[in-house]
């Protein structure tokens, strides 16, 4: 009876007392963000309950363990499983807390200087999360290093393992040459403030907004809802565009291809006209200027300005037609066209009727008498049938 209860008692009871322990840091925590909403520590806090359940749990039953006398056959697996156990809640809670610490410093910047200096603010945002994917990784290997050497022949291994690290180091280094430049890329987007999360860039011919961004790879999220992912890597050995890295204003411009009696003056006043009612224009400036001229049409280019990318485009397409609408309703000249009609001959000066001295005599059309008399020949015969031609 006694070797039936003893196991109940100490199992039962370590997992009563982690859920008393449990229950009661849980509300503990709770009323501390209710008291303090301006930080989200507290709320962020209580996502580490299930490892800090797991290592109460952990380091109950492996106190208790070995004062209870249990599984004296097999003591020495369960210590190393309870122990295995304890290593990686520790782990996992530890990764919590820091991106718990580094979420409430970020939040608490960006409450500050959101509106002062966004771009700042996304720096910032992208350093603590690289900075916590790092912690998260140095955390997770030592944690494996560590349970690695609760087995003794791990730990036997070690002088040779430690005694080769030369030149396993340099057989790594060769092998994992792509993985480790994306690593140092990842460190060096981070904190050389290249490209931040929330960025808008161009990227391969695609624009779109920087949504993710780890130690080997980048994700951009463009304009149609797909996503891009690339080695950070190229950011750092490729030249691309980056729409928003001080500030995310935008200047845009508008072409157009029209006739030359197009209405400049008229043009402007509707440009003005277009903008003052389009919400997406940020009033900062706006112009119509005449940009190049061909033989049958002239370019004509507008400005416009938008707080962003999103919003430049928007004030693109809606200047492009309203305009276009104005035109072919109020103007319709001034649309290009192209032209069929034959041109107009130029007057040939008559060579035969000049001065005996060399001075040139007067010009006449082909087909008109002279001072003489009428032509004869075969140039009143001409001058006969161009005559009916033109009447």
């Amino acid at each position: 009876m006694e070797d039936v209860l003893r196991p109940l008692i100490v199992f039962g009871g370590s997992v009563v007392l982690t859920l008393v322990l449990g229950y009661a840091t849980d509300r503990l925590l709770r009323k501390a963000d209710v008291r303090h909403p301006e930080t989200p520590m507290w709320g962020l806090l209580r996502r580490g309950r299930i490892p800090y359940q797991l290592l109460v749990c952990a380091a109950l039953l492996r106190g208790s363990f070995s004062e209870a006398k249990l599984f004296e056959g097999s003591r020495a697996t369960v210590e190393r499983v309870l122990t295995l156990v304890l290593i990686g809640s520790v782990a996992w809670l530890v990764i919590r807390i820091a991106a718990a610490v580094v979420e409430t410093s970020y939040t608490r910047y960006a409450n500050v200087h959101r509106e002062r200096d966004p771009a700042r603010v996304r720096r910032v945002r992208t350093q603590v999360t690289l900075i916590r994917r790092v912690v998260s990784a140095i955390v997770g290997v030592v944690a494996m290093a560590a349970m690695l050497l609760t087995f003794p022949a791990m730990r036997a291994a070690g002088a040779s393992l430690l005694a080769s690290a030369g030149i396993l180091g340099i057989v790594a280094g060769v092998a994992a040459q792509s993985t480790l430049s994306n690593l140092f890329a990842g460190l060096q987007i981070a904190f050389g403030d290249m490209v931040r999360i929330g960025d808008t860039v161009v990227v391969d011919g695609e624009w779109g907004t920087v949504e993710e961004i780890t130690l080997t790879f980048l994700t951009v999220n463009t304009w149609d809802e797909r996503r891009i992912t690339m080695p950070v890597s190229y950011f750092t050995s490729k030249p691309f565009e980056n729409w928003s890295r001080d500030s995310p204003q935008m200047t845009g411009t508008v072409h157009w291809h029209l006739d030359h009696r197009a209405p400049l003056d008229a043009m402007r006043e509707r440009l003005r006209d277009i903008l003052r009612e389009c919400p997406a224009w940020d009033g900062r400036a706006y112009n119509l200027t005449v940009t190049d001229t061909t033989p049958s049409s002239m370019h004509v280019r507008a400005l416009v300005t938008a707080k962003d990318a999103s919003d430049i485009w928007t004030v693109q397409v809606e200047v492009r037609e309203q305009m276009i609408r104005w035109l072919a309703e109020q103007h319709p000249y001034a649309l290009p066209r192209v032209s069929t009609a034959p041109a107009d001959a130029a007057p040939v000066p008559d060579k035969s009727h000049r001065s005996p001295g060399g001075a040139a005599g007067i010009i006449r059309p082909p087909g008109l008498p002279g001072p003489s008399g009428p032509p004869d020949g075969e140039s009143a015969a001409h001058s006969t049938q161009d005559a009916t031609q033109e009447y």
